[in-house]
């Protein structure tokens, strides 16, 4: 079923509408208002002394206005660059594309209950997580996701990478809130970390837990109104970090300037950290010491070339219980072998943020700028 968001608010001053958007989970120009009108009138005082109201009316609807989602569309074309990739994809996968109309996708996860799990998914700029499911298809699940402060924060200031901890429960690195988070069993949000030595993170942007429980996260500046030159910036670098169970945190390399997805290997002795950093476009391997410090690393692979066909940057990545690496690139899906071989590419076409496997591991959910999509996977 396809449903449309057709309305859009009234014109308003540019800073007020940044401001609505910011605090609803879809953005203005897709507010889907139902049977319900709105009417914003006057601009300026007139605009203060009605705003409150507005936008608590309007984050009443529209949190709950539906996304278009379709089973039956398909993008994209996968590319054999290896007999190996046989093994991992078949020759007519198809790229379906569960749901569509967001703003910049995610973070995604998948979810094991009693149902036959979920999928779990970020929209950055709508400060909002999402929940898929074959049968109900797309719900809103967190609304605001990684920002609850009360001034407009910039474009990105939800959460970003998700992932599910030895309890079962929902760890976000959140971009305005700037710090890694869990969802407790109340419902109610606890700080993990968000600081280093006494200085604010910049904004965590993607993690993966050990068989310890130690969480590795990285902590670029993409979060912040202005980025790497946001006044509100503490750090002068951008870290790979690992908080341990017992809170402490260690910072493990500051030699990327842009890190940005991150896996751990199938027997937790390699660390794989993507960059988005568009004069090194990189995936990093870094040996795991014995004392869990980093060793020295190596690319495994340079995406630079491929910038020329397609945008987008290395960034969320997935390892399956093989070792193949999965790592969103420009134009798709990049697989990689463990030793850094480019066996093939899940080419959607366009900018591609993160992907994550099904617990069988015979899905691959993939978030592709404004879409949510899926392919058809074999398990190791």
């Amino acid at each position: 079923m396809q449903t449309a968001l057709p309305s859009q608010l009234p014109s308003l001053p540019p800073p007020e509408i940044l401001a609505v958007k910011q605090l609803l989970p879809f953005p203005a120009a897709e507010c889907a208002l139902a049977n319900a009108s709105i009417a914003i009138v006057g601009r300026g005082r007139a605009w203060a002394r009605t705003s409150s109201w507005v936008v608590a009316a309007l984050v009443a609807m529209i949190t709950t206005a539906p996304l278009s989602s379709s089973h039956a569309e398909t993008i994209g074309r996968i590319e054999k660059l290896d007999p190996a990739f046989d093994a991992l994809v078949a020759a007519d996968a198809k790229i379906e594309v569960l749901a569509s109309g967001f703003t910049w996708t995610e973070g995604p996860v998948w979810v094991e209950d009693e149902q036959g799990g979920h999928l779990l998914f970020t929209d950055i700029p709508r400060n909002s997580i999402f929940r898929w499911t074959p049968a109900r298809g797309i719900e809103l699940f967190m609304h605001p996701s990684g920002y609850t402060g009360i001034s407009f924060y910039g474009l990105e200031p939800g959460a970003n990478g998700l992932a599910m901890d030895p309890q079962g429960r929902l760890v976000a690195c959140e971009h305005g809130d700037r710090r890694v988070s869990v969802l407790t069993a109340g419902g109610g949000k606890m700080t993990l970390v968000d600081n280093f030595e006494g200085k604010r993170l910049n904004s965590p942007n993607d993690l993966c837990f050990d068989a310890a429980g130690a969480i590795y996260f990285t902590d670029p500046p993409y979060g912040l109104p202005q980025r790497a030159d946001d006044p509100r910036r503490e750090l002068d670098f951008c870290g790979v970090f690992r908080l341990d169970p017992d809170r402490k945190l260690t910072l493990l390399t500051k030699q990327l300037a842009r890190p940005n997805g991150i896996g751990l290997s199938p027997d937790q002795k390699t660390l794989y950290v993507a960059q988005s950093d568009p004069e090194l476009p990189i995936w990093m391997a870094f040996p795991i010491n014995d004392d869990k410090t980093l060793g020295e690393g190596k690319t495994l692979y340079n995406a630079k070339a491929a910038m020329s066909e397609f945008p987008g940057l290395p960034d969320g990545l997935v390892v399956n219980k093989s070792g193949t690496i999965f790592g969103s690139g420009p134009g798709g899906v990049y697989v990689l072998d463990p030793a850094g071989k480019l066996l093939g590419r899940i080419l959607t076409g366009g900018r591609c943020s993160n992907c994550t496997l099904s617990a069988d591991g015979r899905w691959l959910y993939i978030t592709a700028d404004s879409q949510l999509c899926r392919i058809a996977v074999n398990q190791p």
